[in-house]
């Protein structure tokens, strides 16, 4: 028996060092959203220059310092992974030179870029100034961290991470942004957005699943998502479930026609928020106050 065809919208990891998973327009077929990871050394370094775009670095794991044509930032991230701990994130905009060099344990780094135009500057995001939102209910309630949400001082991207409990569903009910929609007072009320959702499950055996489709079935996957593997959401619905006995996590790149989160929902699953009467205790799932009682650091 043959095995299934992998879905061209899942990106395996290429390597377990260095730069081991990308994406860009080309690869993609789309027009804005690069997403990259990489794992480093401690003491390695990476050098590179933004040119036109923007770059939205996020510590998964670890710590680094990184210096540039626009700043330095000595020691930042203290989180050994991305469930035990809050996240340090770093914006840079355009035509900025920089160097990353891992400390301590090493350091796994995940980033997403678009193209930008000038005008915003350089900002560190620290963990006590990562909002928490406990979204959806009952067995579809999700914590989510806004690293660069909707209104964070930039040209385009947009970036979250989302945890979702064993059991749970997440991107539930199903939404879409993939086209720019306006009320007639000129509220934007869906913007068309490409997305990358970058996964870490607690459990190396763990996994997720995740359908991405159009209403017309002219795209139709169902996608089984591992540690480190990359979905691509190029248009259509997309929910997320995650496997009973493992917590998902995954990093939301954004990027498109506005630096927004505006979508839709399915209309044939828009009902089900009626009946979220409660949420689920076991969420939130990583907070400032858990990290600081493990022992961890928490100095900013």
């Amino acid at each position: 028996m043959n095995a299934p065809a992998r879905s061209h919208l899942l990106v395996r990891p290429q390597a377990t060092e260095g730069e081991y998973v990308r994406v860009t327009p080309a690869s993609a077929g789309w027009e804005h959203l690069h997403f990259a990871a990489r794992t480093m050394s401690a003491g390695e370094s990476w050098s590179g220059f933004t040119g036109n775009c923007e770059y939205g670095f996020v510590i998964l794991g670890g710590t680094c310092s990184v210096k540039s044509s626009r700043g330095t930032w000595d020691h930042i991230g203290r989180r050994p992974d991305v469930f035990h701990g809050m996240p340090y994130a770093l914006y840079l905009p355009p035509e900025t030179e920089f160097t990353v060099t891992a400390l301590g344990g090493g350091l796994d780094l995940a980033y997403g870029w678009c193209q930008a135009g000038p005008g915003h500057q350089p900002r560190l995001v620290t963990p006590d100034q990562v909002q928490i939102e406990i979204r959806g209910g009952a067995n579809a309630t999700r914590q989510i961290n806004s690293l660069f949400p909707p209104g964070f001082e930039c040209h385009r991207l947009v970036a979250v991470e989302v945890y979702t409990p064993p059991g749970n569903w997440s991107s539930y009910p199903p939404h879409k942004h993939d086209v720019h929609r306006t009320a007639a007072a000129g509220k934007l009320i869906e913007a068309d957005l490409e997305e990358t959702y970058f996964y870490k499950l607690d459990r190396p055996e763990g996994y997720a699943i995740q359908r991405v489709y159009t209403a017309d079935a002219r795209l139709d996957e169902t996608i089984l998502a591992r540690n480190n593997d990359l979905v691509l959401v190029p248009e259509g619905y997309h929910p997320v479930v995650s496997a009973h006995g493992y917590t998902t996590y995954y990093l939301n790149f954004l990027a498109g026609s506005a630096q927004s989160l505006a979508a839709s929902d399915d209309p044939e699953h828009a009902w089900v928020r009626e009946t979220w009467t409660s949420k689920d205790p076991r969420v939130p799932v990583v907070t400032l106050e858990m990290e600081q009682g493990t022992g961890n650091d928490s100095s900013v």
